[in-house]
């Protein structure tokens, strides 16, 4: 009671009050303008942050991550122009009920249904986390390295159409974080004889670099002026009570959809969107008219892909292995302020569970009144010249790196990411394992070598928890091997039936 009480008051603080505020407008000015993830807006912000403490912090970086999730459907709607990739497949439905001159009940009913999700997904954090994170409190040296190879795997096939890429890109990032002095001895490696790389390279300018001036950079090489405009005719907004009933499974259906989904490393909001929608066509009477206009589709992606917050939150938290990209940028920033989410946290710092709790569902509360208040006013940020919008972005991306350090050399290793993260996104490598590599090798390779200096190597197999995560691990990495194996040999057999002179079963 006294954790729940300490939590809540730490809010009343006026200055973390202006930072939820201030970060639930940055995020919803993001969200609504395509090409700025939440991922990116994140990263930059923290930067920032790192002068506050961690409760204000915290609902800066929070509330833009919540915001984020309600203004990226704008676009996705009006444009169909998803504003980040959580909300791709809103525009299944979304841009056609907007054509069909119900722009604006499509915007109100994904606005309603990302709350729920999001709600819903908080009651699980609420009702889980602590549990989750009392069981992992008995996790030993052998158990957290295994935890961290299982987060890392399921990152990697999830994260990219090919496998090896996937798994290039997080031993890079394993590799990356070797650089500085050895957990265990403290000795320094890969240093060159460069003192700023002592304590390893900087991880704020590394991912604002990956997510943020990478993105810049492509979009810079590949803009080109388009005729497309917002639908400017809204239409009628509020849904009819016979809209609602209609509404209630899917919506049921993709909470639980999200949650799970979203508590699994990696597994953002777009593929909870996706997995969503198609499961809502599954069980709809009227599956024909999703992708054509359909409330029920609408409903359901946007309110798989709310949910993932919550369950990114809980697995964040609970075992200190980031939920998606989001996540692993708020447990850098974590770190930095000193704190080390996962089953520790629950038990030193209970007060600060109930004030991340409560800032998540106060935001998407306010998110929730902004969204259905002033919507037409965001749908003219659509009209914002591009380059006004890059200028800013170089120019807030420079300024939070510097900010981290005082230093120039971290200004050069954000661009130098950006670069690295340039090449890695035209040549198809996904740039999350990299992330989780840098952030999670040090925390892997600790407690890998203290469990060998401890026990000996059988210690990963003989102890229970160990070896199912192990196992887990590898059954993540050969599905989806297995899974496209299967594909090439349907398609191989579809092929030769349709050979000449083969007449088709």
């Amino acid at each position: 009671m006294n954790a729940i009480v300490e939590g809540l008051d730490a809010l009343l603080d006026p200055t973390a009050a202006l930072c939820l505020l201030a970060g639930l407008l940055v995020g919803t000015l993001v969200g609504a303008l395509p090409g700025i993830t939440g991922t990116m807006a994140v990263a930059l912000a923290s930067g920032f942050t790192l002068t506050l403490d961690p409760v204000s912090g915290l609902a800066v970086l929070l509330a833009i991550y919540v915001g984020a999730n309600f203004g990226d459907r704008i676009p996705s709607i009006l444009v169909n122009t998803p504003g980040t990739p959580a909300s791709i497949a809103t525009t299944f439905d979304g841009y056609p009920l907007a054509k069909q001159g119900k722009a604006g009940l499509a915007l109100v009913i994904s606005t309603l249904a990302t709350t729920g999700g999001i709600l819903v997904s908080m009651v699980v954090f609420v009702l889980a986390a602590q549990p989750i994170a009392r069981f992992a409190l008995e996790f030993g040296p052998a158990e957290m390295f295994s935890l961290v190879v299982f987060g890392l795997t399921v990152m990697v096939s999830v994260s990219s159409r090919s496998l090896l890429k996937g798994l290039l890109a997080g031993v890079a990032g394993l590799a990356i974080a070797t650089i500085g002095r050895d957990p265990i001895t403290g000795d320094k490696r890969f240093v060159f004889g460069i003192d700023d790389l002592n304590s390893g390279l900087p991880f704020i300018a590394v991912i604002i670099g990956l997510f943020g001036v990478a993105e810049l950079f492509d979009q810079l090489l590949t803009y080109r002026p388009g005729n497309a405009k917002p639908i400017s005719s809204l239409g009628r907004w509020w849904p009819k009570r016979t809209e609602y009933k209609q509404l209630a499974r899917p919506f049921a259906v993709s909470s639980a959809i999200g949650t799970v989904v979203g508590a699994l490393p990696a597994a953002g909001g777009d593929i909870a969107g996706l997995v969503g929608w198609d499961r809502a066509k599954r069980m709809s009477r009227k599956p024909e008219k999703f992708g054509e206009g359909s409330l029920e589709g609408l409903t359901a992606a946007d309110t798989a892909s709310g949910a993932t917050l919550g369950g990114s939150l809980t697995t964040t938290m609970a075992l200190g292995i980031p939920g998606d990209s989001v996540m692993a940028v708020m447990l850098g920033s974590m770190v930095i302020w000193g704190l080390q989410p996962g089953p520790s946290l629950f038990a030193d710092s209970p007060d600060l569970i109930v004030t991340i709790a409560a800032i998540m569902i106060i935001a998407t509360l306010l998110s929730l009144v902004v969204g259905l208040v002033r919507m037409r006013g965001m749908v003219r940020l659509l009209d914002l010249p591009p380059h006004y919008l890059w200028t800013g972005v170089l120019l807030f991306c420079t300024i939070g790196t510097y900010a981290t350090t005082n230093s120039t050399y971290t200004v050069w290793v954000m661009l130098a990411s950006g670069v690295v993260g340039l090449i890695m996104k035209r040549t198809g490598f996904p740039a999350g394992p990299v992330v989780l590599g840098l952030l999670l090798g040090p925390l892997a390779e600790a407690n890998l070598r203290r469990a060998l200096i401890i026990d000996g190597p059988s210690i990963l197999v003989t102890q229970p928890v160990s070896a199912a995560l192990l196992a887990l691990a590898a059954i993540g990495l050969v599905t989806p091997l297995l899974a496209r194996a299967r594909k090439t040999r349907r398609t191989r057999s579809a092929n030769a039936m349709d050979e000449p002179g083969r007449v088709r079963s």
